[in-house]
């Protein structure tokens, strides 16, 4: 799985852990696809203050997802229903569990 990839995923569950700044500076540069030069020219603040923030966001999403494992439990869950849907007997019940996966919140 490519870095960026991951990184979303891992923001999709925990961003809203970072601090505002954080999310932001994540934003810029994971979600909108914004260059360390360009997220540093918007913000006002240095390239290297930024690549430090996005480092340092990497390692903490990271220490989140080691502890919890909120984005290994969901790829474990979707493997299964997967597997599930392959019996037509309960396909519908799988289809509204997949649904809740979709339920949370955004960190932005």
């Amino acid at each position: 799985m490519s870095d960026k990839i991951r990184v979303n995923e891992l923001l999709d569950y925990y961003g809203g852990l970072l601090t505002p700044r954080q999310q932001k500076l994540c934003r810029y540069y994971f979600r909108e696809d914004l260059s360390l030069t360009e997220t540093a020219e918007l913000e006002s603040i240095s390239k290297a203050a930024v690549s430090d923030t996005i480092r340092k966001c990497i390692a903490e999403l990271e220490h989140y997802e080691s502890v919890l494992k909120c984005v290994q439990a969901h790829h474990l869950r979707t493997d299964i229903y997967n597997r599930m849907k392959k019996n037509s007997a309960c396909r519908e019940y799988v289809d509204k569990l997949i649904e809740t996966e979709l339920i949370g919140g955004e960190y932005e």
